[in-house]
């Protein structure tokens, strides 16, 4: 659990130090300037960190089911090995999806220079092109769509396991610690595929670029600050780990 908590953190971190400093900057000059090619690299890395983060949540989720439904097969299941392997997967496909989209968004002719975003995305940068769009067009919508659905259905099902077996355990105490288990990374799993279902999705209808800009901070400032506080102040071992090592010092 803690070694994908620590692919997540590294991830939020990726994702901050991308569009945090730029969206200061502009918030704090009303506005401001970016090259094309410093655009294109703030929209890969961001692209990157966020299909990353869609396939570690359905693997933490099987983590998490591996833990309650099957706790005495658990060190045999999620050997460090496969667990290796399944988080080098995730950065590989991060990888892979984010190309999928910026290279044909690298080549398009532009008949604008402003943005109307707090940072370089495909749904604005669409709106800009000239050029036939349709590629990209296809790859967010028919290939995308059914992406994040399929990872929600997974999240769904592992859980819906989860919940039966917890109803399954007779004592209230050990239902209490199986929920508490899964709680944080249901939270956390709640929040991102929601904003990322409402930017990308099913757009609300009649959604200004005001409230797109406020529904995009949900997953990319809001979730990376609630991780540590949701992941760290509700573990007691963390929290014990701190306080030990606050008595050291």
């Amino acid at each position: 659990m803690y070694f994908f908590i620590s692919q997540l953190s590294l991830s939020d971190i990726l994702l901050t130090t991308n569009i945090t400093p730029n969206l200061l900057h502009l918030l704090l000059n009303n506005g401001g300037a970016i090259t094309f090619t410093g655009c294109l690299t703030q929209f890969y890395f961001f692209g990157f960190t966020l299909n990353f983060v869609c396939f570690l949540l359905p693997a933490m989720s099987y983590d998490r089911y591996v833990a309650v439904c099957n706790p005495l097969r658990y060190i045999s299941i999620m050997r460090s090995v496969f667990c290796i392997q399944l988080v080098a997967l995730c950065w590989m496909m991060g990888f892979v999806g984010s190309l999928i989209l910026t290279v044909p968004s690298s080549q398009f002719h532009y008949c604008g220079a402003n943005i109307d975003h707090l940072y370089c995305d495909i749904v604005p940068l669409l709106k800009l092109a000239c050029s036939n769009a349709f590629i990209v067009q296809i790859e967010l919508y028919v290939i995308g769509s059914p992406f994040i659905f399929s990872q929600i259905l997974i999240v769904a099902v592992f859980y819906t396991c989860i919940v039966l077996a917890v109803l399954r355990i007779s004592s209230s105490a050990g239902r209490q610690k199986a929920f508490s288990t899964c709680s944080s990374h249901l939270i956390v799993v709640s929040i991102f595929y929601w904003t990322i279902v409402i930017v990308y999705v099913f757009p609300i209808k009649g959604q200004t670029s005001t409230i797109s800009k406020v529904v995009s901070l949900l997953y990319t400032v809001f979730t990376p600050l609630m991780n540590p506080i949701i992941y760290s102040l509700r573990n007691k071992d963390i929290k014990k780990a701190v306080q030990q090592t606050l008595r050291k010092h």
